[in-house]
C-alpha cells in the first residue's frame, strides 16, 4: 500500500501498482447515502476513504466516519481543511501544506495548532504536498484558501512546485483539479511530475468517466481520487475499480 506512517523509517515506495481512493463530503452524505456507498466500495474494493473537505458546514463527520468504522474495513484517511476536522476515530490524516499557494495559514499555520493533537493521537500521518491546479472553474479550496492555482497549462509550475515539496521532505504530492473540476489535471502535467519525483502521487478532481480514470493511471498517478460524481452516479465506482484491477492484472503479467 502506498500510505506509510511517519514513525517509518524508509520512504513510501512507488511500486507500479495503482491505487483507488474515494472521497467523501460529510456534508452531502445521510446515514442511509452512506450505507449505500460503503456497499459500493467494498464490492469495488476501493483501497481508502478520504473523508473531508474544503468547507464543512455541518457536524456530521463524526457520525459519518462513525459509520464507517463500523460498517466497513476500508480505513479511513482525514481530507482536513482545518485543525478542527481532526477526529481520532479515523486511521490517518493526510496533513496538507498548499504548496502550490502562498497562504501561510495553509502552508504552516494549521500545522502548528494541529500538532499536539496529532502527536497524542495514534492517527497515521501522511504529511502531504497539496498542488491545486486551475481545470476550468473556481473551486472552494481555491477560493476558502485564497490561493490561485497552478496554470493548466504550466507543467514546468506544477513540476518544480512538486520537487521542492518532494525535497522539503514531505512524502506524497497531491494533484487536485477541486470538486466539480471541469476537466480532470492533464496527462501532460501529470507525467511531468511523476518523472521528476519519487514519492507517490495522488490525482483528483474531474475524474468522471472510465476513459479520464485510465489517463490518469497511464500518466503515472499511484492513486487516482473520485468524489463529486459519485454522488451522482454511484455506479462509477464499479467502473473505476475495472479500470484499476485491469491496470494492475496487466502490470503482475509484465512482471
Amino acid at each position: 500500500m502506498p500510505f506509510k506512517t511517519l514513525r517509518d523509517t524508509q520512504q513510501p515506495a512507488r511500486s507500479g501498482r495503482k491505487h483507488f481512493a474515494v472521497l467523501l463530503d460529510p456534508d452531502n452524505l445521510t446515514e442511509a447515502s452512506c450505507l449505500h456507498l460503503l456497499q459500493l466500495s467494498e464490492d469495488s474494493h476501493v483501497d481508502f476513504f478520504f473523508v473531508g473537505g474544503s468547507l464543512i458546514t455541518t457536524e456530521n463527520q463524526a457520525s459519518i466516519i462513525q459509520l464507517i468504522k463500523q460498517h466497513s474495513r476500508i480505513p479511513v484517511i482525514l481530507f482536513p481543511s482545518n485543525s478542527l476536522h481532526i477526529d481520532k476515530q479515523a486511521d490517518g490524516i493526510l496533513l496538507l501544506s498548499l504548496i502550490s499557494g502562498r497562504n501561510p495559514d495553509f502552508l504552516i499555520g494549521q500545522h502548528v495548532l494541529s500538532a499536539p493533537i496529532l502527536k497524542a493521537s495514534n492517527l497515521n500521518v501522511y504529511p502531504t504536498g497539496y498542488m491545486l491546479v486551475d481545470c476550468g472553474r473556481q473551486t472552494t479550496a481555491s477560493y476558502m484558501s485564497g490561493t490561485t492555482p497552478i496554470p493548466y497549462d504550466k507543467p514546468a509550475i506544477a513540476t518544480c512546485t512538486a520537487m521542492a515539496g518532494e525535497l522539503l521532505g514531505l512524502r506524497y504530492i497531491y494533484l487536485d483539479g477541486g470538486s466539480g473540476a471541469a476537466k480532470p489535471i492533464s496527462a501532460e502535467m501529470i507525467t511531468a511530475v511523476c518523472e521528476a519525483i519519487e514519492v507517490p502521487v495522488i490525482v483528483g478532481g474531474g475524474i468522471n468517466s472510465p476513459e479520464k480514470a485510465k489517463a490518469a493511471l497511464e500518466a503515472g498517478a499511484d492513486v487516482i481520487v473520485v468524489g463529486n460524481h459519485i454522488e451522482k452516479n454511484p455506479g462509477f465506482l464499479a467502473e473505476v475499480s475495472s479500470v484499476i484491477k485491469s491496470y494492475n492484472i496487466a502490470l503482475d503479467v509484465h512482471r
